[in-house]
């Protein structure tokens, strides 16, 4: 019978992952490295020449300061900013980073795919300039549809120009043309061909290896569909790094002194910050954090809702059925609001968007800046949590920080730059790489990295959220706290929840909230083979190995038969990455109610352990009880299961009964063992030990086992903490 995890101990923090998986260049550390000189984090000796290279159209001279070694190969490993709204590729090249231009002469090429009546696949700008007109067969912004289930992007399918149906939970991109729907890494694969094309003739090398960029906000099925969009492009993703961490690569910060950066990453569709801290050769990712659905296509559509709305009123026609004219105003809507970061209003004008008995209509208006700040207060609103959150995850204040550099197309709008500036003290942005290029030259530089091109540099990254298990009761039990630094590996001993168990069922869980029931489900497997025996007595240790792309190993092994069973969690719909930022500011916000809920969960869990441990005692005892003891323990026993099984039950009352209970059982274990009670009714100090797995006493010492103080002390201390939290928690008589 398979049954949860149960803790082999008292719950309690995590235990400290292996300090030897990060026990290189002179780092050992339990959580993050030491903010030492020469500590760890992201290494960069003499890159001080960088950012300026970076500028030049990919220049073939070495620059001063660069330390990088050129390379002699006929293959390159590219660097790829895989976008919402547009992909970069670059390589570094004479010792430089660059960034290629694509086949028509564009350093930064649209991530849209469309199919024609002709068989062609288009790519980038060729299929957004026939976007109007072949609507239905145009798909762009598929980024936002990684690793994610058809119920979690449902109300997109509204407000876009081609159609999004369900496939069996999953989503596919309806394309008439091919007869069938496509999946989004599919459609993601034709943008990384072309790439990959463009940089084998630019270059004139075989292309065959990259590293891709994914938001740091990215889930595990998320990196996991990236990866596969690469391997349909013919590509072995070497590594999936995190957008914000090749930023802060690419700038390549040489400071004398130790100081503190925040990157603000706003992309066509995803947020992503990160809060690191840099010198002397170092940068390190103290805390990342996010919104995966927040982006420029955001901005675009309060704009499109705008026009929409605004044309039903004037002539009464709905044009959100009609994916043509659907399409024709969201790329006026694009236009509008790139040129309201230069001006203060602008005209939008679409003709002969439709018809009526009167003849044709035009779509006329006038946006201004105001207007448009109006129409996305919220979304600039959205921008804040991320931020905060970061910092204080990272334990800096704004006061502390140096400058904050700003990545992503979005990060153009004036009121974002206002709000990043506000949101940091007005600290002085950095935007000298151009926002739309930074990531790919990161992304070069880690490629040569790992193509040995470069030296001495180690990238260190963290994890967004808390990973964990389900542990009996269904308690969340965290393996793997939020910002831990990756690679990592980390383990807990756990145990069997129920007599002669042989087989366990290990749930994987991602989030930040007590109760497996409130966080997301990444996976769950099952060890078979378990030896029975009594309860508590297994010892199962689960170990979560996280790798550097951030994809989760998981395996549990039994002490006893070194049984193991190992998932790696590749589920396509694991994490509702639209909501990661709701999860964090949800377990803000529930905090009280869920120290509630757990505490009422402990409390009726360690009452059925006392029970059950009772219940089996009194038949090991036998004919040893005396039959007066057991007519007085049977009152007690009824009386704690009429409160367990209240619907609404009074705590006190409840660990008042366990309490009595408890001193019941244990006068019976002294008469049973010729022990004495003090007068005063309390147990002597020879008392016989009392223990109950994670609840309660209950189990009676036997003849030849020994008194354990410590252990005794122990489980009147957890009660006690019991009946001292409800107190600090409730006060008397609240019911729970």
């Amino acid at each position: 019978m398979a049954l949860p995890l149960a803790f082999a101990a008292a719950p309690g923090p995590p235990a400290a992952p292996f300090a030897g998986a990060l026990r290189r260049r002179g780092v050992s550390r339990t959580r993050r490295p030491s903010r030492r000189r020469g500590g760890g984090g992201l290494r960069l000796a003499g890159v001080a020449g960088v950012a300026a290279g970076l500028l030049a159209k990919c220049p073939r001279a070495q620059r001063k300061g660069l330390m990088l070694q050129a390379s002699n190969i006929g293959e390159k490993v590219v660097g790829i900013d895989l976008g919402t709204t547009n992909s970069v590729v670059a390589a570094v090249e004479a010792a430089t980073p660059c960034i290629i231009p694509n086949s028509e002469g564009e350093r930064t090429t649209p991530s849209v795919v469309a199919y024609t009546k002709d068989g062609e696949v288009l790519v980038g700008t060729t299929a957004r300039r026939q976007a109007a007109l072949n609507p239905l067969n145009t798909f762009g912004s598929v980024k936002r549809y990684f690793g994610r289930s058809f119920a979690e992007v449902e109300d997109d399918v509204s407000s876009m120009p081609y159609h999004i149906v369900d496939r069996d939970g999953k989503v596919r991109l309806d394309c008439p043309i091919l007869g069938r729907g496509l999946a989004p890494e599919e459609v993601s694969a034709e943008v990384l061909r072309k790439l990959r094309r463009d940089a084998a003739s630019f270059l004139n090398a075989d292309i065959t290896k990259a590293v891709i960029t994914v938001p740091a906000y990215f889930d595990n099925s998320q990196r996991q569909a990236t990866k596969a969009a690469g391997k349909l492009a013919g590509l072995e993703v070497l590594r999936v790094c995190n957008e914000p961490t090749m930023a802060a690569l690419a700038y390549g910060l040489d400071q004398k002194a130790m100081l503190f950066m925040l990157v603000f990453d706003l992309g066509g569709g995803t947020f992503d910050v990160s809060v690191m801290e840099a010198g002397d050769g170092v940068c390190e990712v103290l805390a990342t954090n996010g919104d995966t659905q927040l982006g420029g296509d955001d901005f675009d559509q309060r704009v499109l809702s705008w026009l929409l709305q605004r044309f039903q009123q004037q002539h009464g026609l709905d044009l959100r059925e009609d994916k043509q004219a659907l399409q024709r105003l969201l790329e006026a809507s694009e236009k509008a609001k790139v040129e309201l970061s230069s001006l203060q209003e602008v005209r939008v004008s679409v003709p002969f968007i439709a018809a009526d008995e009167s003849g044709p209509l035009h779509v006329e208006e006038v946006l201004t800046r105001d207007c448009f700040e109006e129409l996305c207060e919220d979304l600039l609103k959205r921008l804040e949590t991320p931020v905060k959150q970061a910092l204080e995850d990272a334990r800096v204040k704004t006061r502390a920080l140096r400058e904050v550099v700003l990545v992503g197309g979005s990060t153009r709008i004036p009121a974002v730059q206002t709000l990043a500036r506000e949101l940091t003290d007005f600290k002085p942005v950095n935007s000298s790489i151009s926002p739309d290029e930074v990531v790919a030259i990161g992304a070069s530089v880690q490629a040569a990295m790992i193509a040995g091109e470069v030296k001495d540099i180690m990238l260190i990254d963290v994890t967004p959220l808390t990973l964990g298990v389900e542990t009996d009761g269904g308690v969340f039990s965290a393996v793997m706290e939020k910002g831990t630094a990756v690679p990592w590996k980390a383990k807990r001993i756990f145990t069997t929840s129920g007599d002669a168990q042989d087989a366990i069922e290990v749930v994987v869980l991602q989030g930040e909230r007590p109760l497996a029931k409130d966080n997301k489900k990444l996976g769950m497997f099952r060890l078979d083979g378990i030896p029975p025996a009594p309860k508590g007595v297994a010892k199962i240790e689960v170990s979560f190995d996280i790798d550097v792309e951030g994809i989760l190993t998981v395996s549990a092994k039994d002490w006893a038969t070194s049984q193991e069973k190992t998932i790696r969690i590749e589920d396509s719909s694991s994490l509702d990455d639209a909501e990661v930022q709701r999860i964090l500011d949800e377990a803000e916000a529930k905090w009280t109610e869920d120290e509630e809920a757990k505490f009422q969960l402990e409390l009726r869990y360690a009452a059925s352990r006392l029970l059950e441990q009772t219940s089996q005692n009194l038949l090991e005892l036998g004919y040893k009880a005396p039959a007066d003891a057991r007519l007085a323990l049977e009152p007690k026993l009824k009386e704690v299961k009429v409160l367990m099984e209240e619907e609404e039950t009074d705590h006190f009352k409840l660990m008042d009964a366990v309490d009595t209970l408890r001193f019941e059982l244990m006068k019976l274990g002294l008469r049973v063992y010729g022990k004495q009670v003090a007068p005063d009714g309390a147990p002597g100090p020879a008392k016989p030990r009392l223990v109950g797995g994670s609840a309660g006493g209950g189990y009676i010492l036997q003849e030849d086992e020994v008194y354990d103080e410590a252990a005794d002390k122990a489980e009147s201390e957890k009660w006690a903490n019991l009946r001292k939290k409800a107190q600090d928690m409730y006060g008397r008589g609240r019911k729970v």
